[in-house]
């Protein structure tokens, strides 16, 4: 289980998946699989009547957004963002990694008529990010470390509004009133399971989660934010230690079966001048916009926001920020699904962006995370060299 739970493999994982899932989509077997992930699955005539796509993206990612947002809420109230101090620099330097992003994509788009896909760019993928990081980091300072995990929580926060607020549909206000409900009752007896009824409480503390799920899918919202809801209500202690234990199983199976089955997309034979705007704006937006956006914004906030005390990170540890911050995947995935949910011919060079520009971000980031990691080594040896016996 401690290699499910390292930085490293999980993120190789999530590659091999990926590439598995396009390779199977362009294989003699593409249009089976296709097909097959297109079966409905559930009860006829009701919200919980899905495909066996939808029951990845919108069930078992429902449990990696609850992983999320514990992890957010922890962050939130004893970590890294704790204070607004804390929380200032990389929350401009995020904010630079959303809006230059989307002026990339836009700008590359004016007028195709596939504007809408402006926030697939936006987000980053933590554990490719910090898989990145624990591969070529080697001897980079702590601050760098701290700095990307800030930073890459503030996107998830960034892609979960997103999420909730553009990709609702025709939301039926009462069933997201019983939701929410819902949450409020299993927020209270989550701080209840200290008592003689643990048992019991924890029973029905899965049967709401469940049924919080069901009403926020009923509601028209998107139902991965029925998870960010439990992840953020459920009483902290407990909540860790649920993310502590199904965070093997997130990293080996929910994830790289999303990103199998997002992955399952047919690649056009088509030119490249034919290539659908939406493909060439997240290819440049996620590698380019990112790096400029975080680099550049994350370099003004250390000159407008930094404490006395501060740690400055260089330019080219924020550049090597930017670049980890380029690889969008999981999110980015969904969001490209979400954006084209009405045009499958553009959702999936949407996909094919995302993963193009995610793999160019993601070498990008390993050979400046390499450069930036030798950069500290040296300067760690010297710095050692130079104190007396």
């Amino acid at each position: 289980m401690s290699l499910l739970r390292s930085a490293r493999f999980p993120a190789i994982l999530l590659l091999v998946a990926a590439i598995a899932g396009l390779a199977v989509a362009n294989s003699p077997i593409g249009a089976a699989v296709l097909e097959f992930s297109a079966t409905h699955v559930g009860i006829a005539g009701t919200a919980v009547d899905l495909s066996l796509a939808h029951w990845v993206s919108d069930g078992l990612l429902a449990i990696f957004f609850f992983s999320v947002s514990v992890e957010l809420q922890f962050e939130l109230t004893r970590g890294e963002l704790r204070s607004f101090r804390r929380a200032i620099q990389p929350a401009i330097a995020a904010a630079g990694g959303v809006v230059v992003p989307i002026a990339v994509y836009l700008a590359v788009t004016a007028g195709s008529g596939v504007e809408a896909g402006w926030p697939v760019p936006t987000a980053t993928d933590i554990a490719f990010a910090l898989g990145v990081l624990a591969v070529f980091g080697r001897g980079l300072p702590a601050s760098v470390r701290v700095f990307l995990l800030a930073l890459a929580i503030l996107d998830d926060i960034v892609g979960i509004v997103f999420i909730a607020v553009l990709f609702a549909t025709d939301v039926n206000l009462g069933m997201l009133a019983l939701a929410l409900l819902a949450v409020v009752a299993f927020a209270i007896l989550s701080r209840m399971l200290d008592t003689r009824a643990r048992g019991l409480i924890a029973g029905a503390l899965v049967l709401l989660a469940v049924t919080t799920w069901v009403l926020v899918l009923a509601s028209g919202v998107h139902a991965t934010i029925a998870g960010v809801l439990l992840g953020l209500a459920m009483a902290q202690t407990p909540a860790l230690v649920v993310r502590h234990a199904i965070e093997p199983w997130v990293n080996a199976i929910i994830l790289p079966v999303f990103a199998f089955m997002a992955a399952l997309v047919p690649i056009p034979q088509v030119a490249a001048s034919d290539l659908s705007p939406a493909f060439w704006g997240i290819l440049l937006a996620l590698p380019i916009g990112k790096v400029i956006g975080i680099a550049g914004a994350g370099w003004l906030a250390q000159r407008i926001a930094a404490g006395a005390g501060d740690q400055r990170l260089a330019f080219g540890d924020l550049l090597a920020a930017g670049a980890l911050g380029g690889i969008g995947f999981t999110v980015s995935l969904l969001l490209a699904d979400l954006a084209f949910s009405e045009a499958p011919f553009v959702r999936d060079q949407a996909i094919l962006g995302v993963l193009a520009g995610s793999l160019i971000a993601l070498v990008l980031a390993g050979a400046l995370v390499s450069w930036r990691a030798r950069h500290h080594r040296r300067l760690a040896a010297t710095a050692a060299a130079e104190v007396p016996a």
